[in-house]
């Protein structure tokens, strides 16, 4: 791929493809044999539609080694309906996916697409309320690494290697897994019950993270404005998660944050939402390798 002076505007059209194309050759292995979607922004109507596998042909992060420069070149020119006969079969699938002339958050599926599959990835979300703050979220972040690091009792039920990403506004923790678990496991320790919440691991430590740190912390799935909430619901197959290094749109013509994976270490790190915040997809892509070794 030849260097652009705008990565997201390869031949002066808007088209985040030639962008997402460059990351993907660092996330094979994190996004191997998972189904990858898109959630494409529209300035008028419907806010937004989600082209996936359940939905679409599923696509893999490894087809997009198919992008090249003819191929943006004709998205910048053309129509798919135009030059369809220029284009592979893979190709046309990848225009289908990422719309030209639009901005999308990047997603995949976390345990893959169709429900009832093997659990191998541990994926919560710290879903922060529309008023509160990304440094509330850092904090909050930190203090559960510790504390799952630190729990003897879910240690013995389970292996894992932890995994920490900046999803450009809040954070995701993932919990890599060294052997599957099934949905029952998951059901029984790690989804939240609102009306049992201290019978799911989840409850327990988003309830010592409130009493420790003094904040408005909970489990579940319901989005409150004033909260943080652990979700860990995008665990099980059939639902989907960000990618690393997907933009994050606050509207359909405004991004507003750059998702990256990070250590623990600079979760201590109490200048990081600042530098976090101030990512652009050049300076992503300038640090790749680095990022690529926290994979």
């Amino acid at each position: 791929m030849t260097k652009k002076e705008e990565i997201l505007k390869p031949y002066g059209s808007l088209d985040v493809l030639g962008y997402y194309s460059q990351v993907s050759q660092v996330l094979k292995k994190f996004l191997r044999g998972r189904e990858i979607a898109v959630k494409v922004w529209l300035p008028k109507g419907i806010p937004f539609f989600l082209k996936r596998g359940s939905n679409s042909k599923p696509l893999f992060i490894e087809d997009l080694r198919d992008v090249n420069d003819k191929m943006l070149k004709l998205r910048a020119e053309h129509g798919l309906s135009d030059v369809g006969d220029k284009l592979t079969g893979k190709q046309a699938l990848i225009w289908e996916y990422f719309v030209p002339r639009k901005l999308m958050d990047f997603f995949y599926a976390c345990n893959g697409e169709h429900p009832g599959k093997p659990i191998d990835r541990i994926f919560i979300d710290i879903d922060k309320g529309k008023e509160v703050d990304s440094e509330i979220a850092r904090k909050v972040a930190k203090e559960l690494v510790n504390i799952i690091k630190q729990d003897e009792e879910f240690a013995k039920l389970i292996k894992f290697k932890i995994f920490l990403m900046w999803t450009g506004s809040s954070f995701h923790v993932y919990l890599l897994l060294d052997k599957n678990i099934s949905l029952d496991f998951y059901n029984k320790h790690l989804a939240y019950h609102k009306n049992n919440p201290f019978d799911s691991f989840t409850g327990r430590w988003s309830a010592e993270i409130k009493k420790k740190l003094k904040l408005d912390v909970q489990g579940g799935h319901e989005k409150t404005p004033k909260h943080i909430t652990l979700d860990p619901s995008g665990t099980p197959s059939g639902k989907l998660a960000r990618v690393p290094f997907s933009l994050h749109m606050k509207k359909a013509r405004e991004i507003d944050g750059v998702a990256v994976p990070l250590s623990e270490k600079e979760l201590e790190d109490k200048k990081l939402i600042k530098r976090l915040k101030k990512l652009t997809p050049e300076e992503v892509l300038k640090s790749l390798n680095k990022y690529s070794k926290l994979l």
